[in-house]
């Protein structure tokens, strides 16, 4: 497929109450055992691809890395792939268009996009965060690919206290509907677990939902029922595998 046929497959995949799984990947090697696995897509996760490279999540890994990783995923594997890009590294509408298009030109179809200030406090007001979406859609349209912007609030994922989830439900519904209007294909809402609040937000969002698997989250059938449109497994994945590598080792080295 080329770039535009992986973009429109990509797109096709995200049915409300049929949701993709996407299984976070963090470079060519684990792209290719997911493809070999069955997967449909694939998506990177930033907390994996920046641990993998040695660094902490946050904008921490330099983006030529992760641009270069993109596209040694995208030249080795031919499925559509979305990258975890956090903040786009620019807090203007310009430059996260900009950064994106290297993506873009690295072969991606799709990334992650969130409100979250990564080198700051708090999330974007509603507009300024629209104003970056909309940059970002400007460039992929003039490129003429059907770029996936998966638009992500941090709302639910700041919170640590879940019992406080139910309060922000409105605000999460308000910011879903203005990313749609800012040109979003996604809404992404990790750290949300409850089933009644995730249905609600499904009900409410024009956009396919994704919801983040962690511990306390329903299971992909539950999801399904509750209208979700997209599954995705974060830093999980590559926390499981590392701990696997860990033990493996430790029971060699024991025997020395």
């Amino acid at each position: 497929m080329n770039q535009t046929e992986k973009a429109k497959a990509f797109h096709a995949l995200h049915q409300k109450g049929n949701p993709i799984v996407l299984y976070n990947i963090w470079d060519a090697g684990t792209a290719k055992a997911l493809a070999e696995a069955g997967a449909k897509a694939l998506a990177t996760g930033s907390w994996s691809v920046a641990a993998a490279h040695g660094y902490a999540d946050g904008e921490k890994l330099p983006m030529s890395v992760l641009v270069e990783t993109a596209k040694s995923i995208a030249d080795f594997v031919d499925l559509p792939l979305s990258v975890d890009f956090e903040g786009a590294y620019s807090a203007e509408p310009a430059g996260a268009a900009a950064n994106v298009a290297r993506l873009v030109e690295a072969g991606a179809v799709g990334i992650n996009f969130e409100d979250r200030v990564v080198a700051g406090e708090g999330l974007y007001p509603v507009e300024s965060q629209a104003a970056r979406i909309r940059a970002i859609r400007g460039m992929a349209d003039g490129k003429d690919i059907p770029f996936f912007i998966n638009a992500r609030t941090d709302l639910f994922l700041a919170e640590s206290d879940l019992a406080k989830h139910a309060g922000l439900v409105d605000e999460a519904i308000e910011r879903g509907r203005a990313y749609a209007a800012a040109g979003g294909n996604g809404f992404f809402v990790p750290g949300l677990i409850d089933p009644g609040l995730i249905e609600k937000i499904c009900a409410a969002s024009s956009l396919p939902v994704n919801v983040m698997m962690r511990a306390g989250a329903p299971d992909v059938k539950t999801l399904a029922r509750l209208g979700v449109g997209r599954i995705s497994y974060g830093p999980g994945p590559y926390r499981s595998m590392m701990e696997k590598l860990k033990q493996e080792a430790a029971a060699i080295y024991s025997l020395l």
